[in-house]
């Protein structure tokens, strides 16, 4: 099963299955998930008992790299969350993931509380119901970046941050999905009317 994989890609499958699609998940917690996935192939030659956590930090970084498909997004020290394209890669390769326990971590009560609360707020933003009635070219570049609850002063790699989490977040809501698409392609465009 493993030999389907790069390093990369299973490092990615990691932070998927520990809930890395809207939250930012530690490296250690990750080596430990990518170990079981591919028990040994992660770990030291001389003491295989012990997993290189600098070499799982290493395939980490190589998943972010735009020529692996930008899979994730974060660094050692934050933590690392997948972007939009590593939660389709998931969601596109867990099938092959044979006889692994693909158990997910659950999302806690306070992230389900934030995603409720986060879904009220954006269903009655200006931004969306611009959206849904004019259009996306109705909607100004403030009123985009309020959805997301950004401004000039967040810093770009933040700014992408609360993108992703959201974008991710939602992927699956059918009514809230395009709007989002839409208005955070706005924001990363830097639109301004």
């Amino acid at each position: 099963m493993s030999n389907k994989f790069s390093n990369h890609e299973l490092v990615t499958l990691a932070v998927y299955l520990l809930g890395g699609e809207s939250k930012f998940i530690d490296t250690e917690d990750i080596a430990i998930r990518a170990n079981e996935l591919a028990p040994g192939r992660f770990t030291w030659r001389k003491y295989p008992q012990q997993i290189n956590i600098e070499n799982v930090r290493t395939f980490l970084s190589d998943a972010k790299k735009l020529k692996n498909g930008g899979l994730v997004n974060g660094s050692g020290t934050k933590g690392w969350m997948l972007s939009e394209t590593g939660v389709e890669f998931a969601h596109s390769r867990l099938g092959d993931l044979d006889g692994q326990d693909l158990t997910r971590v659950r999302p806690s009560a306070k992230e389900k509380l934030w995603v409720r609360n986060e879904r009220e707020r954006m269903l009655s933003s200006d931004a969306y119901g611009k959206f849904q009635g004019e259009g996306i070219s109705a909607v100004s570049h403030q009123e985009a970046a309020a959805f997301f609850r950004i401004d000039d002063y967040v810093e770009p790699e933040a700014r992408e941050r609360k993108l992703l989490r959201i974008l991710n977040s939602f992927r699956d809501d059918k009514e809230l999905a395009p709007a989002i698409k839409a208005i955070a392609h706005k924001v990363r465009k830097g639109v301004k009317e």
